[in-house]
């Protein structure tokens, strides 16, 4: 007999797949407003795939829509491959996050629920009347959460995706946050340039780009300094612990090769999430003192 506390996802996919499947399968169901998202492992019967899809609509009524996603993040626009397995033959939702409302394309832009956290953590850093440059804003939820709940002068919200940035827009409108947030398309590595010395904080949630367009994120720096969050993967590593101590050797090695040895302090640094066997997700929140 299960206990009451085991997960419902848990729950469900064992009565369809065994209690060994499951163990391999209800991890990889998220749930993104109305969209169940299934990620495949490495070939496993979609058919499987198709009837556990089936059942989280039944039980789950709050589930209109279920895809399976068969490949990893991947592209210049960081998105993976799907195929619709059960319910609606529709891949757009209304996600909502602390009080926010987000129109998104599961396949056109990329979102992670497993990101929320960062959302709020980040909007609880920002002072009253901050410049805020977000280079890889997606379909702006850093940007709007921090705009709802801090006080920022202005958050640039840049994507190079066109979807992304259509989506951005509708959302910026959505949470009433046009007078703050504005939205600019464009690759973040020429979009900043224009930005010389104006922020006192820049957010880098792109793990592929993040350490490449570090020193763009500098110069983009007020003459005295602020603020960058860098989001990196780090692979090969079997404890939380390795992941965040390798982030931390890997970005103070590069600061330093920047001249900025003795002008920088990593104020913090966690965890995000584990992104595969041996890979995690590590965010370091970075004070730079140019002066």
């Amino acid at each position: 007999m299960r206990r009451k506390s085991e997960p419902l996802l848990r729950r469900i996919a064992t009565r369809v797949l065994g209690e060994e499947e499951a163990r391999r399968i209800w991890k990889r169901v998220e749930i993104i407003g109305d969209i169940a998202i299934i990620k495949r492992p490495f070939n496993y019967p979609i058919e499987n795939l198709r009837k556990l899809g089936e059942e989280l609509l039944k039980e789950l009524p709050y589930v209109k829509s279920v895809w399976l996603a068969v490949s990893e993040v991947k592209g210049e626009y960081r998105l993976r491959d799907f195929i619709h397995l059960a319910g609606e033959a529709r891949s757009v939702t209304l996600y909502r996050e602390y009080g926010c409302v987000f129109k998104v394309d599961i396949r056109s832009v990329y979102i992670s629920p497993r990101l929320g956290y960062e959302h709020m953590r980040i909007a609880k850093l920002v002072r009253p009347g901050e410049f805020i440059i977000n280079m890889f804003a997606g379909a702006g939820l850093f940007s709007i959460v921090i705009a709802k709940y801090s006080r920022p002068r202005k958050v640039i919200s840049i994507d190079i995706n066109p979807e992304a940035v259509k989506l951005m827009i509708e959302n910026v409108k959505l949470n009433k946050v046009e007078d703050v947030v504005e939205v600019v398309h464009g690759d973040a590595g020429v979009v900043i340039e224009k930005y010389h010395g104006v922020a006192d904080r820049i957010l880098m949630p792109l793990p592929h780009l993040c350490y490449e367009y570090l020193p763009k994120a500098i110069q983009a720096l007020k003459p005295r300094g602020g603020f960058i969050h860098v989001y990196d993967f780090v692979e090969n590593v079997r404890r939380r612990s390795e992941a965040i101590s390798n982030a931390k050797d890997k970005y103070s090695m590069r600061l330093s090769e920047l001249g900025l040895q003795d002008k920088f302090k990593i104020i913090n640094a966690r965890v995000v999430r584990s992104a595969g066997p041996k890979k995690y997700q590590v965010v370091l929140d970075i004070e730079i003192k140019k002066c």
